[in-house]
């Protein structure tokens, strides 16, 4: 997921949880980073890998309900960055993120991050090219900055295309590590659009279940919906019910 927006978006679903509404001003403080992180540099590649072949893909398809995920295709994260491990029949695509594009700044390098996700097949025609591009300037060693340098000229030379129309993503595993900021985020689904207006979903408005952001830099707008069910059909529950199992 594209880091900059997952950034204030994980934020997001704290304040949704806690406080039942979002503030974007209150989402992009939240999201500043600390100058104290013990990830400040990048960890020995082998730490952002996963040995279990089998686990990786198991915790990838638990993104989306069984009924999505068993036909789809399956990426696992390799040295250079996502292979194909398992082929498709039905046009969606799912991956375990790693902590390039799945958590906040200060956790840039943190290599325990895991995010398991599962794009339809619109998302991965667009979508998931970014997420591919920045999870290989990741494991090169390139920094934020250099990350968002390089994301914002592929752009503008055309050589990634924009969201194609009925981009989504379903996120409803319960297992999975989203950083220590916010270590599992709630059932939800995401919705990608280029340069939308918030305000034409009712994102971030009082008592709206839609959490919505724009990154001009990627000329990328997302919404959030959080769902009452995991992707094993058991209801998710806000509070202690709803922590983190890893």
């Amino acid at each position: 997921m594209s880091r900059k927006i997952s950034a204030i978006a994980i934020i997001g679903f704290a304040l949704l949880v806690v406080l039942g509404t979002v503030h974007p001003a209150m989402a992009q403080a939240a999201a500043t980073p600390s100058p104290a992180t013990p990830y400040s540099k990048m960890a020995p590649i082998d730490q952002y890998l996963m040995a279990d072949r089998a686990a990786e893909i198991a915790l990838a398809r638990s993104a989306a309900p069984e009924s999505i995920s068993r036909d789809a295709e399956v990426m696992i994260l390799g040295r250079h960055g996502f292979e194909t491990a398992v082929k498709g029949k039905n046009g969606f695509v799912c991956a375990v993120g790693r902590s390039w594009t799945s958590t906040v700044d200060a956790e840039f390098w943190n290599p325990k991050v895991r995010v398991p996700a599962c794009v339809n097949a619109a998302a991965a025609r667009s979508y998931l090219l970014r997420v591919n591009k920045e999870t290989e300037w990741g494991l090169a060693g390139r920094t934020p900055a250099q990350m968002n340098e390089a994301i914002s000229a592929a752009i503008a030379r055309k050589e990634l295309p924009p969201m194609e129309p009925g981009a989504m993503c379903y996120m409803m595993s319960k297992e999975g590590y989203g950083g220590d900021s916010v270590p599992h985020w709630p059932s939800h689904l995401m919705f990608f659009y280029s340069d939308t207006d918030l305000a034409s979903w009712g994102a971030n408005l009082p008592g709206s279940p839609v959490v919505g952001v724009n990154d001009p830099v990627e000329h990328l707008t997302q919404f959030v919906v959080v769902v009452q069910r995991w992707s094993d059909g058991s209801e998710y529950h806000e509070g202690p019910a709803a922590e983190h199992h890893h």
